[in-house]
């Protein structure tokens, strides 16, 4: 509210089901701003915001309760209850929208709303903006302006309990990922790894994952957002491992690489240390006053020394990263903002720098080597090799907290996890 200039107001609509074949839908999940602003998880909703008087006004637009739909479709929440359910200051049915919201927009000066996310919201705003122009008298129709720009920097900085929320999806996931190891041998597909991390998903009340899961062995690691899931885990080559499950609206995104057979050879554990000592000076690197290139530059230097000093990188390491040549075995950058949405909200840049980062910003960290599969340049035994380690990563005020942990990521450890992990899979 403090956010909106006097005598504005505020629109956002719920997301809307989604067809998946027929007559048959995606299991719903709510918009996240409208989420964040209300918690509510139903359709067909909009939420109006009216700045104003001490606290202003909250008011939600909602279905009203049907015993017999809610009989086929679960129960509603309903006007009656939405209110002081979610603390907001009154709640009206949906199908009453027409009559109250052209009201409050009469003498409004400027309207908020997420352009051209909903089409159904930009056409009910323009058809109540051509009526007021149309009213005789009227005192100018309302400017109108995009909510996304106010409600993207409230959200990019989590407060405490996002973070417990955004904690317990990481602990979640990263036990999730330790389960995996811990069955992960020659001659089970890669869907079955994917069957033990939406089991243990479910199974500790995460119900949704945060995107689709990655489960890419062999060179199948060596594309980005690799999903089949297909293929066959074969003796001797590596696995790599990029999910995250979604908690009470907030998600986790963490990715581990191991080798199939238990024990990385002599190249993959090469490249391995390469990528894990990348991680760790980006990680050193997320602190409050750096900008957010730190941990990406800090990460391109160390993989790019390191591979030179393997001899797949020719030539010296500054003027490699200033042309881009490094770029062939790492092309993407170190991480992405954290939080309702896997890839989330939060400009990345203000006034055409690089953004400073501030407690409260949430992240992932991951590095990645990717090593061509049919270079002939390079030598056989470094072929085909993909490798990334993702890791959730908050900036507090005691300065940065790894929420993934948990999840093993020395060799040591993932070579543990998965020669003495079988109890994980008892309990």
């Amino acid at each position: 509210m403090a956010e909106l200039v006097p005598g504005s107001l505020a629109i956002l609509s719920s997301a809307s089901e989604q067809l998946r074949s027929r007559d048959t839908y995606f299991p719903f999940r709510q918009d996240s701003d409208f989420l964040y602003l209300t918690g509510f998880a139903e359709p067909e909703a909009l939420l109006v915001l009216v700045p104003g008087r001490v606290r202003g006004e909250t008011l939600l637009f909602c279905r009203e309760k049907d015993a017999a739909r809610e009989r086929w479709d679960g129960p509603r929440l309903g006007p009656e209850s939405a209110a002081e359910h979610l603390g907001l200051a009154d709640a009206f049915p949906i199908g009453d929208l027409d009559d109250i919201l052209p009201g409050l927009l009469e003498g409004c000066g400027r309207i908020y709303f997420p352009m051209g996310r909903y089409p159904h919201l930009d056409r009910r705003i323009r058809n109540y903006l051509q009526a007021i122009d149309a009213a005789p008298g009227n005192r100018g129709v309302p400017d109108t302006v995009d909510l996304d720009y106010p409600l993207r920097e409230l959200r990019l900085i989590k407060s405490a309990r996002e973070l417990r929320l955004m904690a317990k999806a990481a602990n979640i996931s990263a036990d999730a990922h330790r389960r995996a190891m811990a069955r992960c041998e020659p001659g089970l597909y890669e869907y079955h790894l994917e069957a033990t991390l939406l089991h243990t998903f479910v199974d500790s009340g995460a119900r949704e994952t945060a995107y689709p899961t990655i489960i890419g062995s062999g060179r199948n690691a060596l594309v980005m957002h690799y999903c089949s899931n297909r293929a066959q885990l074969k003796a001797g080559d590596l696995v790599l491992v990029d999910a995250g499950c979604e908690y009470r609206g907030y998600v986790a995104d963490i990715t581990r690489t191991y080798p199939v057979s238990g024990r990385f050879s002599g190249a993959q554990r090469a490249l391995y240390d390469i990528v894990l000592a990348a991680q760790q000076a980006a990680i050193d690197q997320v602190r409050a006053g750096n900008h957010w290139n730190d941990p990406h530059s800090a990460s391109v230097e160390v993989i790019t020394r390191g591979l030179v000093d393997l001899g797949l990188l020719r030539g010296e390491v500054h003027g490699l990263i200033e042309t881009g040549d490094y770029q062939r075995f790492y092309m993407h950058r170190v991480g992405h903002w954290l939080g309702m949405d896997v890839h989330d909200v939060g400009d990345y840049r203000v006034h055409g720098a690089w953004r400073q980062l501030e407690v409260g910003m949430a992240m992932t960290v991951e590095p990645g080597i990717y090593v061509p599969a049919d270079d002939e340049r390079i030598p056989v035994n470094f072929r085909g090799i993909g490798i990334r380690i993702e890791d959730d990563v908050a900036l507090t005020r005691d300065g940065v907290q790894v929420l993934s942990a948990s999840a093993p990521r020395a060799v040591a450890e993932i070579e543990y996890t998965m020669r003495h992990g079988g109890d994980l899979m008892t309990r």
